[in-house]
């Protein structure tokens, strides 16, 4: 669990939860999937979608070191926040 340090929304985790459902965003903590040996701790701006309706992919681009990343949409992801990522214009 953990508060989204975007939108101030209470998340409430799986254990796998790595972005806020509300607006998205993500914090850059995982070197690989769960293990919060990061260092960089950045916030991470959801850039962009992939796949399709049944198993749609969040990018997200870390603000503080460049990173990118995927995950994966929930079902308690808000589903209109995912469609404006979706239509909106990647950053260089």
């Amino acid at each position: 669990n953990f508060v989204c340090e975007t939108c101030g929304v209470e998340v409430i985790g799986t254990g796998f939860t790595n972005h806020c459902s509300k607006c998205l965003w993500s914090k850059h903590v995982d070197k690989n999937p769960g293990d919060r040996e990061e260092s960089c701790g950045g916030l991470m701006r959801p850039i962009g979608v992939e796949g399709t309706q049944a198993k749609y992919i969040l990018l997200f681009k870390c603000e503080n070191c460049g990173a990118e990343k995927k995950n994966k949409v929930f079902p308690e992801d808000s589903f209109d926040e995912v469609l404006k990522v979706a239509k909106a214009k990647k950053p260089e």
